[in-house]
């Protein structure tokens, strides 16, 4: 028995040290795909950072298997959905009309999606390592606001300011209205004043970015993921100044730098278009118009597998994206991979849902939750009006519903364990001292 205690030890600084292992390479991971180092420090692009961090994550992966407290046996439906997109996703590619090999490498690239999704549910087995994730993933898209700003004077609606996902301005701002609510949410979260000045700049250089990207449905997410992120933090957290002072900022930014977004939504009318921007607006708003129809033509010819991952552009024959990311992941995957989809989302408010019924009355829990609702909200709106079907971003946001409730059932389950033990050692004792009683009379 002398040595088992020890032994006991070893293997548990073992599993653990294997576990920080794998949780580092999530974590660099996570850095690589939000910040895009590659693309702004120089000489970086040199080195495969994404293949680097995917392959040490999925070493860690498969490592971490066995010894985490939580095992594929307990990966949520949503994990399995997940897979089963993506197994529908490759056999669409190998049965592509338009490029099979094109759509087979783009759908292993997604692919790397799922191997992040289970890393993170193994190894963010606490709060700590759940915020961490949160906090790299904001950050990073606040850094890319603030290089893309001063890099972007030259550049029209940045376009191009900063290379890889962000040098779409529709996707920059994508990634900035999904990000905002966890800025609010530490901000909120934080007692520092000077944390709290940092996060207030971050958010306000977010929003600069947004304007400045001039995308019509970057401002609708926006707007929609901002009324619920205050419905959270400022109706029911009982903070009604944010409401205020939101309003005022927002008001005075859209004024100041808003000129190009409203030519865009103006030019939707096709009327008075005097300048190249307007009539540039107009046009990709019939161009939009166009892949739409192109899109429910391709459904209707190839229902069930799709015409493969990222085909659209050359199906359509104009070289365009649809701009509804529920259509574009229908035509290049099929109704199926589209029925999965909407599952795998639909999991992140059951998830919620449950965590508020355990967790109703603790802060730090209500932040995240609120903060995880704006997203998913403003996600599923913006979906209709951007192509981000394959974007990280969304299905990091289902991950973290996912591992906050696994987090609270197994404190849950933690205290009631505690409980039990103690009503138990409460009854020996009792049992103990009516036996004393009994043989001193």
């Amino acid at each position: 028995m002398a040595t088992a205690a020890p032994g006991g030890m070893l293997e548990l600084a073992t599993r653990e040290r294997i576990l920080s292992g794998a949780f580092f390479w999530l974590s660099a991971f996570y850095f690589v795909y939000c910040a895009r180092p590659e693309e702004w420090i120089p000489g970086l692009h040199l080195l495969p950072l994404a293949k680097i961090s995917g392959l040490f994550a999925l070493l860690g992966l498969l490592m971490s298997l066995g010894r985490s407290k939580r095992g594929i046996r307990d990966l949520p439906k949503e994990a399995i959905y997940l897979l089963l997109m993506i197994g529908l996703l490759v056999v669409s590619a190998l049965f592509s009309p338009i490029w099979r090999g094109g759509a087979f490498f783009r759908t292993l690239d997604f692919g790397k999606v799922l191997v992040a999704w289970i890393l993170t549910f193994l190894c963010a087995t606490d709060l700590k390592r759940l915020r961490r994730l949160l906090y790299i993933q904001t950050v990073s898209v606040a850094f890319i606001s603030v290089v893309s700003v001063l890099k972007g004077r030259s550049h029209p609606r940045l376009e191009g300011a900063i290379g890889g996902m962000y040098s779409n301005p529709n996707d920059l701002a994508f990634a900035i209205v999904l990000s905002l609510p966890f800025c609010l949410a530490f901000l909120l979260g934080t007692e520092s004043l000077a944390r709290k000045l940092a996060w207030m700049v971050a958010m306000l250089m977010m929003v600069v970015a947004l304007v400045l990207t001039a995308s019509r449905g970057g401002f609708i997410t926006f707007v929609v993921a901002g009324t619920v992120s205050l419905w959270y933090f400022a109706v029911k957290g009982r903070r009604p100044y944010l409401i205020v002072v939101v309003g005022l900022i927002a008001a005075f930014l859209f004024s100041a730098a808003g000129g190009q977004l409203a030519k865009r939504f103006l030019a939707l009318s096709g009327e008075g278009l005097d300048t190249r921007f307007e009539t540039s607006a107009y046009g990709s708003f019939e161009q939009r118009r166009f892949a739409i129809n192109k899109s429910l033509e391709g459904i209707a010819h190839h229902p069930l597998l799709g015409i493969g991952v990222h085909n659209f552009p050359n199906y359509s024959g104009v070289w365009i994206e649809v701009h509804v990311a529920y259509l574009q992941i229908a035509v290049e995957g099929g109704l199926p991979v589209l029925v999965l989809y909407l599952l795998f989302f639909w999991r992140g408010f059951s998830n919620l849902r449950k965590v508020r019924r355990i967790r109703k009355n603790d802060p730090e829990i209500g932040l995240l939750v609120g903060a995880l609702h704006s997203s998913l909200i403003g996600f599923l709106v913006g979906a209709a009006f951007a192509p981000e079907a394959y974007q990280y971003f969304p299905y990091f946001t289902i991950c973290y519903t996912a591992v906050l409730l696994a987090i609270v059932k197994e404190e849950k389950q933690g205290d009631f364990e505690t409980e039990r033990s103690n009503r138990t050692e409460l009854r020996a004792q009792s049992i103990h001292g009516a036996s004393d009683r009994v043989l001193q009379a």
